[in-house]
């Protein structure tokens, strides 16, 4: 009898003991989701506004700040491969540009005895471009073409954790629904008109 007047207030001391429930919580969000999540919004808002003559970098980390008004940078925290492959299908599904890739030419003499990780640097490069056409030209070259074209227009640096020299990834946009073809086969059809 005793043991069961034990077990009785046992029970109603534990079974009245409110248990608080713990509330919900959902996983937290690591730096690199952050980081994803913010470089590709503030991406998103620009793309619409971006079009013929603007210029996209998506470059190495020591790329330097760059002070010209025309330029605007965002850093995304991220390796190159994930940022550039998500770029690749940002502009795929953009109906209203068309972008023209360039790479450094040194890219293709890098090797991991000069730079350790190149070589994978660059096969990851070329397999986040897919098939696109790829145009390699000198480092000072394509510089030279983008600090023309920023005094006019916007160029976007999306700045990214690479340490691979040479790993940069510049890209022209061009006018997606209106090609060189038809520019040349106008122009040649305004020529022909006789003027008034």
């Amino acid at each position: 009898m005793k043991s069961l007047i034990i077990c009785a207030l046992g029970s109603l001391f534990f079974g009245c003991h409110h248990q608080p429930k713990k509330a919900s919580v959902p996983p937290a969000i690591t730096n690199t989701q952050a980081a994803d999540t913010m470089w590709k919004k503030e991406f998103e808002q620009l793309l619409p506004k971006l079009g013929h003559r603007n210029w996209i970098l998506v470059v190495d980390k020591a790329f330097p700040l760059q002070s010209a008004p025309g330029i605007v940078t965002i850093n995304t925290g991220e390796p190159m491969r994930p940022v550039l492959g998500e770029l690749v299908r940002m502009l795929e599904k953009a109906s209203h540009v068309k972008p023209v890739y360039y790479t450094d030419l040194e890219l293709n003499s890098l090797s991991d005895d000069l730079c350790p990780g190149a070589e994978q640097a660059r096969t990851e490069i070329f397999q986040a471009l897919q098939d696109a056409q790829v145009n390699t030209i000198l480092h000072e070259e394509v510089f030279s073409k983008i600090d023309t074209a920023s005094k006019l227009f916007t160029t976007v640096v999306l700045k990214t954790e690479s340490t691979i020299p040479y790993s940069s990834v510049f890209i022209e946009l061009d006018c997606g629904y209106w090609s060189a073809a038809a520019e040349k086969a106008l122009r040649t059809k305004m020529k022909s008109r006789p003027k008034r």
